[in-house]
C-alpha cells in the first residue's frame, strides 16, 4: 500500500494493535447507578424526615430548608468518601455548549495544623467559582468577576472516575452577582415550571382535578464518529475544528448502504461495552447502539428521562464518550459534518409532557379523536411550531449543524410538523368540522403463518421532517450532534407554554358561553387550524418542490444559515415570549444572542485560518516537491529522446495556483474588522469567508487526487473511515 511515512506508521500501528482488555460485562443489577447519590442511596443514608423532604424536592421541585440540607451535605460527602472521593465540583452548563466544573477538597485545617474533612450544607448549596472569563454577552462589566453556582437537588449528584481517583460531581446553575442566569440550566427549569402552571390551567378547565407537577421528558439519539487517534493525531483539522477542512471523496463512501445497522467491528463493540458500563454505573439508561449510515459514524440512544435530568445526562454522555473513546485509541467526533460527502451526525431529541396521574399527555391512544386533553396538547404543539419556528432554528444554529441541515441526511432548515397519516386526517377533519372516528392501522399480513402478526402503526415515520410526531412524542431531528440540548429543550418548552396559556384563555371563553367541553375543545381546534395548520406536512421535506411551496404558498420561512438564524433571539415576538412566561429576561436572552454569534464567528474565524496554515504549509509543499518530480522526469525522458504528456504537470501547476490565489483573498477577508453589527459579522462569516473556504478546500481536494499517493501529507478518507 502507498502512502506517505506517517499515514504507513499509523496504518501498521492500527493492524498490529489489539483491543485493550476490559472487564467482562456484569449484570446490570450489579452496576446501575452505583456512583449516584439518587433517592435510593439517600432513603439508605438519611433520616425518616430528611429524605421526605428531599424527595419532595425531586419529585416537585419544593423548596428545601437549611436543616435539611446540611444533613444531605454530611451524608452526601460520606457516601462520596466511602467511593474515594477526596474532592467535590460543582459542576455547571456555561452558555458554550461545554461543561465547567472546579474542584475543592472535603478539606480543612484546624488550630493545630490537622487537615480534617467538611461539607456543610452551605457548601452543597453555593459555590462561588469566579466564572470570570466565561462568555457572558455583556451580562458582567469586564471588571465584574463574581459568579454563583447553586446546587440543583432534582439532578442526582454522582461520582466521576479518572485515573487521577474519584470526585463528587454536583449538577448546579451559574448566576451573575446580580442574579442572571448565566448558563443553560437555569432557563430550562425555569421552562419546564412555566410549561407546568399553563398545562395546570388547562388540565384544570378540562376537569382534571388530581394533577401532578408535570415534567417534559427527552431521550436523545447521538450519533457520533469514531477515528484512530494515529490518523487523527495527523490532521490538525479534526484536533482544532472537529472536522475535516480537507478530503477527497473515497471511491466507496456510504452508496452500498453496507454500514447501516451492519455487524458493529470488534474494536468498536469493545469500546461501546466499556463505554454503556460506565453510563450505567453514573445511572445513565443507554438503550440503544448501532452502526450509522456512514463509514465510521455510530449512533447510542438513552432512555427518556425527566428534561433536567436528561440534559445532565446528555452532556456528561459526551464527555464519557470522549474519554473513553480515548483509552481505546480512538477520537470521537462530535462534529455535525466531520466527513464531507458522507451523512453527518445529529442528536434527535425526542420530546414528550407528562406527570404521574394524568400520564404522557402526547399519548393519542388507539382513538385520538376522543382523547380530548391529548388533541389539546398536540395542538399547542403546533400553534408553537408555527408562530415560533424561527425560534426553534435559531436554537440550533451553529456553524458546524449549517454543514448538516439541508442536506439529503438531515431535516430541511424549514420547520414544519410532521403528524402521520391518522393524526393529520384527525386535525383536517377537526379544521373543516367533520371529525370521523380514525382508521387504525390494521394488522400486518405478510402471508407467512410461521410470522406472528402484530397491528401496524397507525402512522409512517418521515425522516425527513425537522419536527415529526412518532407515536407518543415529538422528535426534534434537526438538533446537532455536539450540541447542549437544553436550548432546544427550553425553546419547546417555552412555546408549549405560550401556547397552552392561549388554549386556556380560548377554552375557558367558550366553556363561559355556554358550550359543552367536546364543542369547546373542537371549537378552540379549529381556530388553531385555521391559523396554524399551514405548518403540517406529511409529504418529502427534501424536495424542492416543498422548499418552494413553504415559503411561496404556507409563509414559512428557510433559514439556511446560522447568520440567518440567531436575528430570531432579537425580534420582539420571542422577546415577549420568554419574558411573559419568565424563562428569559429581555437582558438575558439578548447575552444568548451576544454569545452564539461569537461562537459562530469565532468558529468560522478558526477553520478559516486553519484551511489557510494547511494550504500553504502542507497541501502546497507537496504539490510543489512533486511538481518538481514531474518536470525533471519529463526534463530527463526529453534528453534522450522520450516524449512525456505534461497535461498533468501543467494541472497540478495550475489548480496549486488556484488555491494559492484564494488563500490570499481568505487571509485578507479573515483579517477584516470594523463590522457594524455582529450580524453584519456573521453575514461575512457566512457569506465571504465560508465561500472561500470551500473554494480553496475545492482545489485542495483536487490536488489530493493529482499528487502522487506516497506525497500526500495527511490521512485519507480512505483510511479514516475503513481502517478500524
Amino acid at each position: 500500500m502507498s502512502g506517505n511515512a506517517s499515514r504507513l506508521s499509523s496504518i501498521s500501528a492500527i493492524n498490529s494493535g489489539k483491543s485493550i482488555d476490559v472487564e467482562m460485562p456484569k449484570p446490570l443489577s450489579s452496576i446501575w447507578a452505583s456512583d449516584v447519590f439518587n433517592l435510593a442511596s439517600m432513603e439508605e443514608a438519611l433520616s425518616k424526615n430528611a429524605f421526605k423532604e428531599m424527595k419532595k424536592t425531586v419529585q416537585t421541585g419544593a423548596p428545601l430548608d437549611q436543616a435539611t440540607a446540611d444533613i444531605v451535605a454530611a451524608a452526601m460527602k460520606d457516601w462520596a468518601m466511602s467511593k474515594g472521593a477526596k474532592f467535590f465540583s460543582h459542576i455547571f452548563y456555561p452558555m458554550t455548549n461545554a461543561t465547567a466544573e472546579k474542584h475543592d477538597g472535603f478539606i480543612i485545617t484546624n488550630a493545630d495544623g490537622n487537615a480534617i474533612t467538611d461539607f456543610t450544607g452551605s457548601l452543597l448549596i453555593k459555590g462561588e467559582p469566579d466564572g470570570s472569563s466565561f462568555p457572558n454577552g455583556s451580562l458582567r462589566m469586564t471588571n465584574a468577576a463574581r459568579g454563583y453556582t447553586a446546587w440543583d437537588p432534582t439532578s442526582p449528584a454522582y461520582i466521576m472516575n479518572t485515573a487521577n481517583g474519584a470526585t463528587l460531581m454536583i449538577p448546579s446553575v451559574f448566576m451573575s452577582w446580580t442574579g442572571e442566569a448565566l448558563d443553560k440550566k437555569i432557563p430550562l427549569l425555569r421552562s419546564n415550571a412555566a410549561m407546568n402552571d399553563a398545562a395546570n390551567k388547562v388540565l384544570t378547565l378540562m376537569g382534571e382535578t388530581d394533577i401532578a407537577t408535570l415534567n417534559s421528558s427527552c431521550g436523545a439519539e447521538q450519533e457520533y464518529f469514531l477515528v484512530d487517534e494515529n490518523f487523527a493525531n495527523s490532521r490538525p483539522d479534526l484536533l482544532l475544528a472537529g472536522r475535516t477542512l480537507f478530503g477527497a471523496a473515497p471511491a466507496k463512501g456510504q452508496q452500498f448502504d453496507d454500514h447501516y445497522f451492519g455487524a458493529i467491528p470488534e474494536r468498536v463493540q469493545v469500546f461501546m461495552q466499556d463505554f454503556e458500563d460506565q453510563l450505567f454505573k453514573l445511572g445513565i439508561p443507554a438503550k440503544t447502539h448501532h452502526n450509522e449510515v456512514a463509514p465510521g459514524q455510530f449512533e447510542i440512544a438513552p432512555y427518556f428521562e425527566a428534561a433536567n435530568v436528561a440534559a445532565d445526562h446528555q452532556q456528561l454522555l459526551m464527555t464519557v464518550m470522549k474519554n473513553t473513546a480515548k483509552k481505546h485509541g480512538f477520537l470521537a467526533l462530535l462534529h455535525e459534518k466531520p466527513f464531507a460527502g458522507i451523512n453527518g451526525s445529529g442528536k434527535h431529541v425526542n420530546w414528550s409532557v407528562g406527570n404521574s396521574t394524568q400520564g404522557n399527555l402526547l399519548d393519542p391512544g388507539h382513538t385520538p379523536e376522543e382523547n380530548l386533553n391529548f388533541l389539546l396538547f398536540c395542538g399547542a404543539v403546533i400553534r408553537g411550531v408555527h408562530l415560533f419556528g424561527p425560534l426553534l432554528r435559531a436554537v440550533i444554529a451553529s456553524a458546524s449543524n449549517d454543514h448538516r441541515l439541508g442536506a439529503n441526511e438531515a431535516p430541511p432548515a424549514i420547520l414544519s410538523v410532521y403528524l402521520g397519516d391518522q393524526l393529520e386526517k384527525v386535525f383536517k377533519q377537526i379544521q373543516s368540522g367533520d371529525l370521523q372516528p380514525s382508521v387504525c392501522g390494521g394488522l400486518m399480513d405478510l402471508g407467512l403463518d410461521q410470522i406472528l402478526g402484530f397491528t401496524r402503526d397507525p402512522g409512517d415515520r418521515n425522516r425527513t421532517s425537522p419536527f415529526a410526531f412518532t407515536g407518543n412524542r415529538f422528535e426534534f431531528r434537526a438538533v446537532g450532534s455536539s450540541q447542549s440540548v437544553s436550548g432546544p429543550l427550553v425553546a419547546m418548552n417555552t412555546m408549549l407554554a405560550d401556547s397552552l396559556n392561549w388554549i386556556a384563555e380560548k377554552l375557558e371563553s367558550s366553556l363561559s358561553s355556554g358550550l359543552e367541553q367536546p364543542e369547546a375543545v373542537l371549537a378552540v381546534l379549529k381556530e388553531l387550524m385555521d391559523e396554524h395548520g399551514n405548518v403540517v406536512f406529511g409529504g418529502d421535506g427534501y424536495s424542492e418542490e416543498w422548499h418552494t411551496q413553504a415559503v411561496e404558498e404556507r409563509g414559512l420561512k428557510n433559514i439556511p444559515t446560522t447568520a440567518d438564524a440567531l436575528p430570531a433571539l432579537q425580534e420582539e415576538s420571542v422577546i415577549k415570549l420568554f419574558e411573559s412566561t419568565g424563562v428569559l429576561t429581555p437582558v438575558e436572552l439578548e447575552s444568548r444572542y451576544e454569545v452564539y454569534s461569537e461562537q459562530y464567528i469565532l468558529s468560522i474565524e478558526v477553520e478559516a485560518k486553519l484551511v489557510i496554515d494547511m494550504a500553504t504549509t502542507s497541501i502546497y509543499p507537496a504539490a510543489a516537491n512533486y511538481l518538481s518530480e514531474l518536470t525533471s522526469t519529463i526534463a530527463t525522458a526529453s534528453s534522450v529522446g522520450v516524449s512525456l504528456d505534461n497535461g498533468l504537470a501543467q494541472k497540478v501547476a495550475t489548480t496549486a495556483d488556484a488555491m494559492m490565489a484564494d488563500v490570499e483573498k481568505l487571509s485578507a477577508a479573515v483579517a477584516e474588522t470594523g463590522f457594524a453589527s455582529a450580524e453584519d459579522h456573521m453575514k461575512f462569516c457566512a457569506n465571504e469567508i465560508r465561500p472561500l473556504m470551500d473554494s480553496i478546500r475545492e482545489n485542495g481536494d483536487l490536488l489530493e487526487t493529482l499528487v502522487a499517493d506516497s506525497a500526500w501529507p495527511f490521512p485519507k478518507y480512505s483510511e479514516m473511515l475503513f481502517i478500524k
